[in-house]
């Protein structure tokens, strides 16, 4: 016999053995685990989806359409870009002035039927943009050669031909597109001269003469009314202003001359109903045969267009032109939001973690910075308004520019007071972020730098901020895109419709923290909600929300690629 003992015999009859126990579906979480694979896959494809649509819709708005001349069954004629189709169920009061053929055949289709918006333009001569046309009531519809879409600096697009070209006296009936071009280029230059003059040369020298006047009225204020040394600065300004006065009215004589010239070149236009519309030639923005363009032209309209989108200031309403006033300040806003929420965030974090005696009192502080989170933005806007407008503003008004009142100059809303009040709604995100990532770096690397005979501050300095860097730019960038998206405390403390300035200029101090400013989010608002015609409005709300959002991204990927440069050089290795 062997030494090994033997396994007893299973003994047990094969049809009674018994199975192993499974655990149910429930217990081992797959359905779980498949709910949030899912919930994911849902929520991805949402944001997808919704990038997708604003991507595509954007992109195509500025592409040049075709123009229809569509002739209606009462004989009336209508001209424009087929801007949408949708179907609809007409009313019996509008089927009742139909002929049986027709009302037969919206019968045989369930009393539904088609229509499309056309935009007709020449809002100054019909009162509406754009027109709904059953497709029941088109007898006809072409897609004639001659047929311009004209952009104006008023009143909108005009839709119709070139009935004549006055170039100052020599008249040329329905001139070519090539010639009209020539001529349009002309004007051009002539209408950017005058915009130089009134806006550049003749705004300095208001600027100028505004100056002097509140350095007679600062004197005032300084040594009294009457006084000897308020007479001296009086008489000084009354000669420097007569210069200004004298410099004035020759730029005034000049761009007097300019624009009589600019008046003689005119251009009239003839609606598809024989209406015309005679004006100067520089007041048209951009104009082209619709229905007679090459691939080439199509793609120098568009991307013409998005050139003005970005660089010219809107008009119409803000439904047209561009919005580089919005750029401008949308940027501003958001670095000098950064530059006020980053050091006041990180240094609260860092007082919290490192310095400040863990306890009860600590810990209703983390709660009540974790609930300012939750905060809706207005009430911060209100906060805004109440204390950094009227109380900070306020008292520098009264120290610094007193002689200005009762003219507010930092006591109103402005582009400062914007940017605080958004970092107060950010900085809780920034001070979470920052604690988490000042947790994050090991105790054996503090113990080590201060067995090595570093203070504490040495420590945290040279070891724990490096290290925390990155997680501090997480934080950063969140606060960032949540501050460049909100637009409800703006609204108070400093966003306007159209801002007259930029907060950025050329002229010093380059910055100007006093003056309100516009904001791509508000523009997205303003467009879609508080224009008179929203159907206009609607393709720049989507042009808009693709530039705000590619702004965002484009900040955040450039914040994203130094915080990994940061993860690389200070990588934490395994101990």
């Amino acid at each position: 016999m062997s030494g090994h003992a033997q396994p007893p015999a299973n003994d047990t009859p094969i049809g009674t053995r018994r199975r192993p126990a499974r655990s149910d579906l429930s217990a081992r979480g797959e359905p779980f685990v498949w709910i949030m694979g899912g919930a994911l896959v849902i929520g991805l494809a949402m944001i997808v989806g919704f990038l997708a649509f604003v991507v595509f819709v954007g992109a195509a708005t500025f592409w040049p359409q075709p123009v229809a001349v569509v002739t209606k069954a009462d004989g009336k004629v209508i001209a424009g870009e087929a801007f949408r189709s949708e179907t609809y169920k007409p009313s019996p009061e509008q089927l009742s002035a139909e002929t049986e053929d027709v009302r037969a055949k919206v019968a045989s289709n369930l009393g539904i039927a088609e229509r499309t918006l056309y935009r007709v333009g020449n809002f100054d001569l019909f009162g509406e943009d754009f027109v709904w046309v059953p497709e029941f009531n088109v007898k006809s519809r072409e897609y004639p050669t001659d047929m311009y879409f004209i952009e104006r600096m008023e009143w909108g697009p005009f839709v119709g031909r070139v009935k004549e070209l006055d170039l100052a006296g020599g008249k040329v009936a329905t001139p070519d597109y090539g010639r009209l071009r020539q001529a349009h280029r002309k004007a051009e230059q002539r209408r950017n001269e005058i915009d130089r003059i009134d806006k550049v040369e003749i705004a300095e020298i208001n600027a100028e003469i505004e100056a002097l006047r509140l350095k007679t009225r600062r004197a005032e204020l300084e040594y009294g009314v009457g006084s000897l040394e308020a007479r001296g600065i009086k008489a000084e300004v009354a000669k420097e202003t007569a210069k200004l006065e004298a410099e004035y009215k020759l730029l005034e004589e000049k761009i007097t001359v300019l624009r009589q010239a600019d008046d003689a070149v005119t251009i009239t236009l003839e609606a598809v109903d024989g209406q015309t519309k005679a004006l100067p030639l520089s007041r048209l923005v951009r104009f082209y045969p619709a229905n007679d363009l090459t691939s080439d032209q199509k793609w120098l309209i568009y991307f013409s267009r998005w050139v003005e989108f970005i660089t010219a200031p809107p008009r119409e309403a803000n439904t047209e032109g561009g919005v580089l006033p919005a750029i401008v300040g949308t940027l501003t806003m958001m670095v000098l939001l950064s530059l006020a929420v980053a050091p006041f965030g990180v240094v609260t974090a860092l007082y919290l973690r490192e310095y400040a005696k863990q306890g009860s009192f600590v810990s209703f502080i983390r709660i009540c910075v974790n609930n300012l989170a939750g905060v809706p933005s207005i009430v911060y806007g209100v906060f805004g308004l109440g204390f950094f407008c009227y109380i900070v503003g306020g008292s520098i008004d009264q120290v610094f520019f007193a002689e200005k009142l009762p003219n507010p100059t930092f006591g109103t809303g402005g582009m400062l007071w914007a940017s605080l009040t958004l970092a107060l709604l950010t900085v809780p995100v920034v001070i979470v972020a920052t604690e988490e990532a000042l947790a994050a770096v090991p105790r054996t690397m503090r113990e080590g730098s201060l067995a090595c005979g570093a203070s504490k501050w040495q420590t945290i300095a040279r070891i724990v901020l490096p290290r925390a860097a990155p997680g501090i730019m997480t934080g950063l960038i969140l606060a960032m895109a949540r501050g460049a998206g909100e637009v409800a405390p703006l609204m108070i403390v400093g966003v306007v419709k159209l801002a007259p300035e930029l907060p950025v200029d050329l002229s010093a101090p380059f910055i100007h923290f006093e003056r309100s400013f516009m904001h791509l989010g508000f523009h997205i608002y303003d467009t879609g909600f508080q224009s008179r015609n929203s159907e206009a409005g609607r393709p720049m709300v989507f042009v808009t929300t693709l530039l705000l959002i590619s702004l965002v991204l484009l900040l955040n990927a450039f914040a994203i690629f130094i915080r990994n440069r940061l993860k690389r050089a200070y990588q934490i290795g395994q101990f």
